[in-house]
């Protein structure tokens, strides 16, 4: 499949034409985003609260399926931890991100290829790729180029930001 190419702009100024439809902006592309399930809503209602609940919840801003700014791109990840700031009048931007969360049944690959190489080439210091399928949580760190050089899959999760924070996978995953 081939997307159609636009700008950032061109893809603000849309917002009436798709009004129902899900669509992200990736690399100047428009992408379909799948459907969201039950286990995927489950997934990130909890980790929603789980975070909201944690000491750091005053020193970040968790952002639920909202975009992040990127020069030619608008990915929307599940969860987006970022610093403390007036948000009013920008989308947060990779210098903002603490930590972002993709939840993926169907979107997997999209994620991995796709989404994956897009946060490493910006920066984006960790990325936790939640696999509902096998019940796997894939952490992402120290991005270099269009990849990450540590990747793990461990059973409790300890974002690099905040090392207070410890979460098990049963707390979150349905």
């Amino acid at each position: 499949m081939t997307p159609h190419k636009i700008t950032r702009d061109e893809y603000h100024q849309m917002g009436p034409i798709f009004p129902v439809t899900r669509i992200e902006l990736i690399e100047g592309g428009l992408f379909d985003m799948t459907p969201i399930g039950i286990p995927h809503v489950w997934a990130v209602g909890q980790l929603t609260r789980l975070l909201n609940r944690s000491q750091w919840a005053e020193q970040a801003m968790i952002f639920c399926q909202s975009p992040l700014s990127l020069p030619d791109s608008e990915p929307e990840p599940d969860l987006m931890v970022v610093k403390m700031a007036d948000y009013r009048h920008r989308l947060p931007e990779p210098a903002d991100v603490l930590l972002l969360i993709e939840v993926a049944d169907s979107s997997i690959r999209y994620d991995r290829n796709r989404k994956l190489p897009l946060y490493a080439r910006y920066g984006i210091p960790e990325v936790w790729l939640i696999d509902l399928n096998t019940r796997v949580v894939e952490v992402y760190r120290e991005p270099a180029g269009d990849s990450y050089q540590a990747v793990t899959t461990p059973n409790t999760l300890t974002p690099l930001a905040f090392p207070e924070l410890t979460l098990a996978l049963d707390d979150f995953l349905p």
